[in-house]
């Protein structure tokens, strides 16, 4: 098998639909994983998942019944779980809402944890020294650096999702689970759509990048393989920036 190989993996994309999720799941699909995408708009997943070749799982995982709804859906081992289902809420300072931060917090870090501990039988059954299994939390460079953008919400819940990444790590790798994360730049997708779809916001974003672009589907889809294949097998507990030098 070769060095990033994932072929035949059983794999799970949460927010899978669309945007960076898609971008995943679509390169593990490629890769000739077998892949689930959970989404909570049913006709979304539905679509995406007969694009691409992978099955649809509508949940809403800031629920338990969605959590649950997800993981009876995987049947048998599961080899890697990628967390990536999230939401974000820009507001001014003296207008940010309290409901904000309950429902980001809800759907960013709660359900990164709960679906991780649900999901942990599963994993441990696909688990070994040789080829751990894997799970890989989407996060954000907006966690690592002040963002220009009144997140505040969303910068917290993902710098505690990079921090909840850390903890599962260490608790998990005698398990031989590993524990990782992807902090994002930009890349195309519903949550940067309000600047990216405007071409001289887009441009100037991308002037921003020290690479001088916006990320690409490969860009995503090849750190998240990386990450699921026997070249990553010795990695747990970092949090990798994809973001073309913006955070550096």
């Amino acid at each position: 098998m070769s060095l990033f190989s994932v072929e035949g993996k059983t794999v799970v994309v949460t927010g899978g639909s669309r945007g960076i999720g898609r971008m995943i799941a679509a390169g593990f699909v490629e890769a000739g994983a077998s892949v689930y995408i959970s989404a909570r708009k049913t006709a979304e997943v539905e679509k995406t998942a007969a694009e691409l070749g992978c099955v649809a799982v509508p949940a809403d995982l800031s629920t338990s019944e969605g959590v649950a709804t997800l993981v009876s859906a995987v049947d048998g081992p599961l080899d890697v779980l990628v967390n990536n289902a999230g939401a974000t809420w820009g507001a001014p300072l003296e207008e940010y809402p309290e409901h904000a931060f309950d429902k980001l917090w809800n759907i960013n870090v709660k359900g990164v944890f709960y679906l991780t501990q649900r999901f942990l039988p599963q994993l441990r059954s696909s688990a070994s020294a040789d080829d751990p299994a894997r799970v890989i939390n989407i996060g954000s460079i907006d966690g690592i650096r002040v963002p220009p953008m009144e997140n505040y919400a969303y910068s917290a819940a993902k710098a505690g999702v990079h921090m909840l990444t850390r903890h599962l790590a260490r608790q998990l790798a005698r398990e031989h689970i590993t524990v990782n994360a992807i902090a994002p730049g930009p890349f195309d997708s519903k949550m940067t759509a309000f600047a990216l779809d405007d071409p001289a916001t887009r441009e100037a974003i991308a002037a921003g990048v020290p690479l001088g672009r916006i990320g690409r589907p490969d860009d995503m889809a090849g750190a998240a393989i990386y990450l699921a294949s026997r070249a990553g097998a010795y990695l747990t507990g970092t949090v990798i920036p994809v973001d073309g030098g913006v955070s550096s």
